[in-house]
């Protein structure tokens, strides 16, 4: 084995060279051999965009050797010579690719980008005809079919069965015939994702609300208006504000905005996102549905939100559906209080007009001063990014005994992110932390976390750490302030630490089974659990000091926090759970003839009975959790499925103590298992019981 590989990768190598003029050193691949630091951080700075292609290549014909080694092999099938030797294809390919894909959402150039448009469909093929090599299933199944029978570990026999239903799943069992339809879909597919991401990245860059006069700035926010300045010089608009569709600028001109006019602007830009011109998703949303439709049908499925949620926690979408249901029926209910709420209100301050969808995220704030007395804006001084990057860091020390060292001189792929060396309660190292959270032109929007690498044991005993970041769209540091949160950025920081913390804490044995690799209903859970303790008082003390002053937040701040953690939640779960049944109803969509994507939305609301001031949390050409790629496809339910599991959860830390040290030790092994166990499994070691919705439904004072 050692040769082939060696003879590829040398290979490969000679082409990826490119030599500069006479004297100067020659350019290495930096991914063609392991990284040459401790802790195999990428080396950014080295890579260059020629360098994606050979390496890529190279990887490709170290995994496609690896696969002959396997399916040639005259052995009886092991684990270890089949389902291990899977794990292990191709560290080239895994160093590559975990580059491109992470920089593709986080760091793009144009160049970047024609390199995924190039590489990713390719990628996709190489799956295909990995899943559907019938030498390599028939090895599988016949570790399958003899399971019980091969004294394997707990954790072996879960690996087995995940590798069976993965390729099953994936068209392992078609005749030829419907191997080769299924790789022309997934082939489609790929490419409409790429499309789809194009346009939306493109949309939200290219649209502005350029504002001339000072007086309609009234009521937003200093710190808004200064990056609104900031963003109008850098467009060639100086001495003028323009706001983007970048949550940053958005949402604090639909929440202060005293114009009514440019809340409609804003509110009207963001809902027609990415739905004309070049960069009209529409079209490209018809084709994804018509694919994936397409998709279940080869595969056996009634549907597409049937094969989705097939071996989830869920099982069916129907079992979606009840949870959903069974929170949108009050949810509804709560927005029509709210809403007459907001009516009274604004017909108080003697406007002639009824409540609009553009002006709900302002009366709602009103509303919530009124009633709280809770001034955001008196907040956010309290909450500095790096203020709660020290509350993070502190609550999982609390929880877990790991700790965090800046390490400044680490490699990164741009000046905003800082890089961390986590250690274990015994001080020995544990993962690589990265955090990347301002926004940016080349960043899409949203939040999340992913892994530069996984953890994993050795098959002779030496264990590899993981490098995990976390990214986010906060506002930048302005010349007078650092990048001051609201409280939704405060749960979103915390919300995706606790993504982090999964892939951090893991320390399962196999590499398919670490950190987030777990079903995607699940996946949620670690991360909505961790938000709990964003403004638990005990944690407020160590990281809540204002800015300027120092000053702790007073209590007075924290009781009025604590007090409105309700406010608005008929209207934050309507959207959410609004748009989880959208995302199901389109997996349940068999079209035969032309899609009209936003007649079909409009039909959703209208069954649904959605309330007439407010839509979807995510309109369909700008959903890209479910039309960027197959993620959460049919699946975006998970985050109310894991907010049953993360309530019930928290209720046991909520009796015993936020940092119970028996309570924390319990989640700790749940987030170190990974996907070893069975989630629900798991998850009633911990809790004692099966979760319920009502902890959820009390969570939202529904």
């Amino acid at each position: 084995m050692k040769p082939i590989f060696m003879g590829i990768c040398m290979a490969a190598a000679a082409t990826a060279l490119s030599f500069s003029s006479c004297g100067e050193q020659e350019h290495k691949n930096p991914f063609l051999q392991p990284y040459d630091n401790e802790y195999q951080i990428p080396p950014f700075e080295d890579i260059l965009i020629e360098d994606y292609e050979p390496a890529f290549e190279a990887g490709i014909a170290e995994a496609k050797a690896s696969i002959d080694s396997i399916t040639s092999n005259p052995e009886t099938p092991t684990f270890s010579n089949t389902i291990l030797a899977l794990d292990n294809l191709s560290p080239t390919l895994e160093r590559v690719m975990g580059v491109l894909m992470s920089l593709t959402e986080a760091n793009s150039t144009p160049e970047l980008q024609e390199v995924s448009e190039k590489l990713l469909p390719r990628y996709t093929a190489f799956s295909d005809e990995l899943m559907m090599n019938d030498k390599l299933f028939d090895r599988v199944k016949y570790l399958y079919d003899r399971r019980d029978s091969l004294g394997l570990a707990h954790d072996e026999t879960r690996a087995l069965e995940q590798s069976y239903k993965d390729f099953t799943r994936n068209g392992a069992l078609l005749d030829e015939a419907g191997k080769k339809q299924l790789k022309e879909v997934n082939a489609r597919l790929a490419d409409l994702y790429i499309k789809f991401n194009k346009n939306l990245l493109e949309a939200n860059n290219t649209f502005e609300i350029v504002v001339d006069s000072k007086e309609e700035l009234a009521g937003i926010p200093q710190s808004t208006v200064d990056n609104a300045a900031a963003e109008a010089k850098a467009r060639g608009k100086e001495g003028k504000w323009v706001f983007t569709l970048h949550a940053p600028s958005r949402l604090p001109v639909l929440q202060y905005a005293d114009s009514r006019s440019l809340r409609e602007k804003m509110w009207k830009g963001y809902t027609s996102n990415a739905q004309s011109g070049s960069t009209d998703n529409r079209p490209v949303i018809a084709e994804i549905v018509k694919a994936r439709a397409e998709k279940a049908k080869i595969l056996g499925f009634k549907d597409f939100a049937s094969y989705m949620t097939d071996g989830v926690m869920a099982k069916t979408p129907e079992a979606a559906e009840a949870l959903l249901m069974s929170i949108w029926e009050p949810a509804k209910k709560k927005v029509a209080e709210e809403v007459a709420e907001m009516q009274a209100l604004s017909d108080g301050l003697g406007n002639d007009f009824k409540i609009e969808p553009w002006d709900y995220y302002y009366f709602a704030e009103k509303v919530r001063q009124q009633k709280y007395a809770l001034d955001e804006n008196k907040l956010r001084p309290y909450f500095a990014v790096d203020s709660v990057a020290k509350g993070i860091f502190a609550m999982a020390n609390k929880l877990y005994g790991i700790s965090f060292e800046e390490m400044p001189d680490a490699q990164k792929y741009h000046p905003d992110v800082k890089v961390y060396d986590v250690k274990d309660a015994d001080g020995k190292h544990l993962a690589v932390f990265m955090t990347d959270y301002f926004t940016r032109p080349e960043k899409r929007q949203g939040a999340w976390m992913e892994e530069l690498k996984t953890s994993w044991v050795n098959p002779d005993g030496t264990v590899e750490r993981p490098i995990v970041y976390n990214v986010g769209n906060f506002s930048k540091p302005t010349a007078d302030a650092p990048s001051l949160l609201t409280i939704d950025e405060v749960q979103t920081m915390f919300h995706e630490f606790g993504h982090g913390l999964h892939g951090m804490l893991s320390k399962v044995r196999l590499k398919s089974q670490s950190g987030t690799s777990v079903d995607r209903d699940f996946v949620e859970f670690p991360s909505q659990f961790h938000e709990h303790w964003a403004f638990q008082p005990e944690l407020l003390k160590v990281y809540a000091h204002h800015y300027k002053t120092g000053e702790l937040i007073p209590d007075s701040l924290v009781a009025q926090v604590n007090a409105a953690s309700k406010h608005n939640m008929g209207f934050i779960t309507a959207e959410l759970a609004g748009a989880a049944l959208l995302d199901l109803y389109w997996g349940h969509l068999n079209p035969e003839g032309e899609v009209d994507v936003m007649g079909f939305e409009n039909s959703v609301a209208e069954k649904l009975g959605m309330p007439s001031q407010l839509t979807f949390r995510y309109r369909s050409p700008y959903f890209k959790h479910i039309f960027g790629d197959d993620g959460y496809a049919s699946g975006y339910y998970t985050y109310l499925w894991a907010e049953q599991l993360d309530a019930d959860a928290f209720e046991m830390f909520a009796e015993k103590g936020v940092f119970d040290p028996e309570c924390a030790a319990k989640m700790k092994k749940v987030l170190e298992s990974g996907a070893s166990e069975d989630p629900m499994v798991l998850y009633e070691t911990m809790r004692g019981h099966k979760p319920t919705s009502e902890a959820l439904l009390r969570q939202r004072g529904l």
